[in-house]
């Protein structure tokens, strides 16, 4: 929030250069009284015209006077704060306005930013009314699909596009005002958090400075990081203090792809074989292995050459199915290797849309004997990590040996919304899993709701019968996005990235030998 008053020597600087436009030479000494406050548009037109507004500048300075009063020398001197924004004109940041926190609820068809204006025209373009009067438009795929509501006998119209923005939302969600007012109670559910999201979306297009962005580097390992949920984690790293929910689930959005991962990685993680911890038997032994790579104990190395040491393999993370969470912010995929500060790590992106929207950023190299499968490599992001990415199937790197041969102290696989038993991307997985498993190696998974996850359990123990061993129970994770997501071409979908955590891998037999004597 702008102060209303400033110091009389930086209000003359700022009158001279900035508003005036000339150049400032010795700043005069202070008047008698220490704080005037800024000038508005008559303020402006006294500075220019001096003569034409001297009886308003002097009653301007009397009310000021009367208005200010005395204050104790010992104690700090207090700056009021603004009466209001309502009078106070928008500031133009890089040609577009600068949105005030109590000014981020604006109807998508009449935002000020062009692109959530260009979103509401996508959605009422794709999205359909959720009204139960219209025929379905596609199978619903779960219970609690708005589309289930949709009965062959009771529907009797054809399907319509949204067009009515409702009030409170913002958000196209119906095709007219009627079936917005008698759907109104199914919406009510939905409304609030789509009006979160509303200003959520406009508040990334603010223009305002975002501290929740600026990620603490690493810290001693004697100051352990404390993995049981955001709050503790966020103040154990040495975040920025976060006090709005906004500014929380803008935070989260992004860090929960790294944290997820760490947070079942780690020594320290939440998730244990106690009663409730869903852990199990088979997990623990696939976390131990690679929990005693990711915390070696001291070598003695240094930065001598007494103090050199053989270093380990890095260890695999390959990141399937990639696709928003290849395009991060690398600042944010560090805070993985500070959770590990003793190994490297080598986060591998594979997926035919890992590189989506990013040509501008990095162009696809072209395939060579050399670089067969076109990998993008990134080496110089730090000493502890290194990406790299394939615009390429799994099953097809697998089948060429390109990752052979696979540790399970060394390697890990993670699938962030892979979508295993959706009618729509089932498929694709069906020539992938099979070779998962053959790695036995952890495999962790996670989903936007229960059902998501359910419908991939269901997935795996049908396809693969029972060759898997479960390794973590499906459940919430504990560092889920605190934001949620709109689908564009259902608005009455909302998801948070990262709901929910599972974990399973191939099924291991051991061997027992007889006596023969």
């Amino acid at each position: 929030m702008q102060p209303g008053y400033t110091c009389q020597r930086c209000l003359n600087s700022l009158r001279g250069s900035i508003r005036l436009g000339r150049t400032s030479g010795k700043l005069r000494p202070a008047e008698n009284r220490r704080w005037i406050s800024l000038p508005g548009e008559q303020g402006l037109e006294a500075i220019r015209h001096p003569k034409h507004s001297s009886n308003a500048h002097q009653k301007r300075r009397a009310i000021s006077f009367a208005s200010q009063g005395q204050f104790v020398r010992n104690e700090p001197v207090q700056i009021p704060t603004p009466g209001g924004l309502e009078s106070t004109p928008l500031p133009e940041v890089a040609g577009r306005a600068l949105l005030q926190p109590n000014n981020l609820f604006h109807p998508f068809s009449e935002s000020p930013s062009t692109e959530i204006r260009r979103r509401a025209a996508f959605i009422k373009q794709h999205a359909y009314c959720p009204h139960p009067s219209h025929h379905q438009t596609r199978i619903p795929t779960s219970p609690h699909d708005p589309e289930a509501r949709k009965v062959a006998a009771g529907s009797s119209l054809s399907p319509a596009h949204v067009r009515f923005e409702c009030p409170d939302c913002g958000i196209p969600v119906s095709c007219s005002e009627e079936h917005w007012a008698d759907d109104y109670e199914s919406h009510l559910e939905l409304c609030d958090t789509l009006r979160e999201i509303n200003e959520d979306d406009h508040d990334l297009r603010s223009g305002r400075f975002f501290p929740e962005f600026e990620y603490p580097g690493p810290q001693i390992e004697e100051a352990l990081v404390n993995m049981t949920n955001w709050d503790t984690y966020l103040y154990s790293r040495e975040f920025r203090a976060i006090d709005e929910a906004r500014s929380m689930r803008q935070a989260t959005r992004l860090l929960t792809y790294p944290v997820t991962i760490g947070s079942v990685l780690h020594e320290l993680s939440p998730y244990s074989i106690r009663r409730g911890g869903r852990l199990t038997v088979e997990g623990l032994k696939s976390l131990s292995a690679l929990r005693y790579t990711l915390h070696p104990p001291r070598t003695g190395a240094g930065p001598d050459i007494k103090g050199l040491r053989p270093n380990p393999p890095p260890v695999r993370i390959f990141i399937l199915g990639a696709r928003a969470e290849s395009s991060l912010p690398r600042e944010v995929w560090v805070q993985l290797s500070h959770l590990f500060p003793r190994v490297s790590i080598h986060l591998i992106f594979i997926g035919p849309e890992s590189m989506a929207n990013r040509d501008s950023e990095f162009p696809l190299p072209e395939r060579t004997p050399g670089n067969p499968f076109g990998a993008i490599v990134e080496d110089r992001i730090s000493h502890e990590l290194k990406i790299s990415t394939f615009v390429e199937y799994y099953h097809t790197l697998h089948k060429a040996g390109l990752f052979y041969p696979y540790d399970p102290y060394f390697d890990c696989f993670m699938l962030f919304h892979p979508g295993l038993g959706h009618p729509a991307s089932s498929h694709e997985w069906e020539e992938t899993v099979p070779q998962l498993l053959e790695t036995k190696v952890p495999i962790i998974c996670t989903g936007y709701t229960e059902w998501d996850m359910d419908r991939d359990r269901k997935w795996i123990e049908e396809s693969v019968g029972g060759e898997v061993d479960l390794l973590m129970e499906p459940g919430e994770n504990r560092f889920r996005s605190l934001r949620w997501d709109l689908n564009d071409l259902d608005p009455s979908d909302i998801t948070c990235g990262n709901w929910g955590i599972w974990a399973f891998r191939g099924k291991r037999y051991e061997t027992t030998r007889k006596d023969n004597a």
